[in-house]
C-alpha cells in the first residue's frame, strides 16, 4: 500500500495507512487527541473568559540564551511541512534538526536563511518567496516543504542567541509511516565570509562524506564595490574531483537568470525553482552596499555524488580595462542536500557579530 510520502497531484487520491500528526504550542508532543488542552500559555489572558480549547497556547516565548525543543518525535516517518514566524533578529534564531538519535545536527542555520528569507522585513518591506520547496507569505509566514525522512527519531530545536526574549509561533506537520530503504536524510548547512578575502573563492559546501544528492542553494550577497558583482562561476567537485565536473558560466546564470538580472534595472523574480530579490536599493543601478537574496532548488536536477561533494562560487566584478575584479563582498549561504548517515560534523557556526547583518 502507498506509504504517504513523496506527495504530488498524481498520487493524492491514493489511500494510505500513514498517520498524520502535527506538533505546535497547542500540542507539544503531536500525539493523537492531545491538542487544544492547554490551561496556560501566551493566549491564556485573552482566553480567560472562554476556557480550555480557545487558543490558550498559540506560541512560545524563547528566553534569551535558551535552546527550545520544538519537536521530539519518536517512530518512523517524515516531516512534510514546517511553518513558523519568529520575532526579533532572525540571524539570532538558530534552527537545528537531529535525525535518529544523532548528537550532531544535520540542519544548522539561522531560521530566516533556512527559509530563503535571510533578513526580517523591518522597514525594508515584504518580499515573497513563491517556490515549490519554500514559501514566504505576508507578513512573516516562513514555510518549507522539503520532505525529511527519519527512521527512529526527529528532534527540532531553536536557540535564541539574542540578548532579548523572542516569541515563536510554529507548526511542524509530519507523517508516521514506513520509510523506503533508499531514502536519505535531509541536511542544511549555513556559512558566511565577511568580507571574502581578495582572490579567494567562496565555499558553499565542503567536507561532505558519503553518498547523496545536492538539492539547493540559498545566498545573501552584500556588495562592497560599485559595478556588477555576479561574473563568478559556481563549481561542483564530485567524489574527489581536482577540477569540477559541473562548472557554471556566471552567478546570475546559476540562479536561472541572465545578463545581470537587468531588465531595465535589477528585476526581482520568484519562481518554483529559482529566485532573486533585491533587499536594499541605494540610488544608482550598480552602486556599492546593495544586498541580494537568491535561491536555486535542484528539485528536477539534483547533483548526485557517491563519496563526497565540494561546492564553490567565485566573486567577480569588472575593472575599467575589461578584466575581472576579484571582490571582497559579504556572502552567506545555506546548502541543502540529502545523504546517508553518519554525516561529517559541520564547521563551527558563526556567532554574534559574525552573524549579524548591518
Amino acid at each position: 500500500m502507498f506509504n504517504g510520502l513523496s506527495m504530488h497531484l498524481g498520487n493524492l487520491s491514493l489511500l494510505s495507512d500513514a498517520k498524520t500528526r502535527s506538533v505546535s504550542p497547542e500540542n507539544f508532543t503531536g500525539e493523537k487527541g492531545k491538542g487544544g488542552q492547554a490551561r496556560e500559555g501566551t493566549g491564556a489572558n485573552a482566553a480567560r473568559d472562554l476556557g480550555m480549547g480557545w487558543k490558550v497556547s498559540p506560541s512560545v516565548v524563547v528566553a534569551a540564551g535558551e535552546t527550545r525543543v520544538l519537536a521530539d518525535i519518536e517512530g518512523e516517518g517524515a516531516v512534510q511541512h514546517i511553518w513558523m514566524t519568529p520575532t526579533g533578529r532572525w540571524r539570532s534564531s538558530i534552527l537545528r534538526i537531529y535525525w535518529d538519535g544523532s548528537e550532531t545536527p544535520s540542519v544548522e542555520c539561522p531560521a530566516g536563511d533556512f527559509f530563503a528569507y535571510p533578513m526580517e522585513p523591518k522597514g525594508r518591506g515584504f518580499f515573497g518567496v513563491r517556490s515549490l520547496a519554500v514559501c514566504v507569505n505576508p507578513r512573516t509566514g516562513l514555510n518549507c516543504y522539503w520532505e525529511m525522512p527519519f527512521r527512529g527519531r526527529c528532534r527540532v530545536t531553536l536557540e535564541n542567541t539574542d540578548g532579548k526574549d523572542m516569541t515563536l509561533y510554529y507548526q511542524i506537520d509530519y507523517t508516521l509511516t514506513r520509510v523506503p530503504e533508499d531514502a536519505a536524510y535531509f541536511h542544511a548547512q549555513f556559512r558566511r565570509r565577511n568580507p571574502l578575502p581578495r582572490g579567494e573563492v567562496y565555499t558553499i559546501l565542503d567536507g561532505v562524506r558519503g553518498k547523496g544528492h545536492y538539492v539547493g542553494t540559498q545566498m545573501l550577497w552584500g556588495v562592497h564595490s560599485d559595478g556588477w558583482w555576479g561574473e563568478g562561476e559556481i563549481k561542483f567537485r564530485l567524489d574527489g574531483d581536482e577540477h569540477p565536473t559541473i562548472c557554471g558560466t556566471g552567478t546570475e546564470d546559476y540562479f536561472c537568470g541572465s545578463y545581470n538580472f537587468d531588465a531595465g534595472g535589477y528585476t526581482d523574480f520568484s519562481s518554483p525553482y529559482a529566485g532573486m530579490q533585491m533587499l536594499s536599493k541605494p540610488d544608482g543601478l550598480y552602486n556599492s552596499q546593495q544586498r541580494f537574496s537568491l535561491y536555486r532548488w535542484h528539485i528536477m536536477d539534483p547533483v548526485r555524488f557517491e563519496s563526497g561533494l565540494k561546492v564553490t562560487i567565485q566573486a567577480l566584478g569588472w575593472r575599467g580595462d575589461g578584466t575581472y575584479l576579484p571582490l571582497q563582498d559579504d556572502i552567506s549561504s545555506v546548502a541543502y542536500w540529502y545523504q546517508a548517515l553518519p554525516a561529517a560534523a559541520f564547521p563551527k557556526l558563526p556567532e554574534g557579530l559574525d552573524l549579524e547583518i548591518v
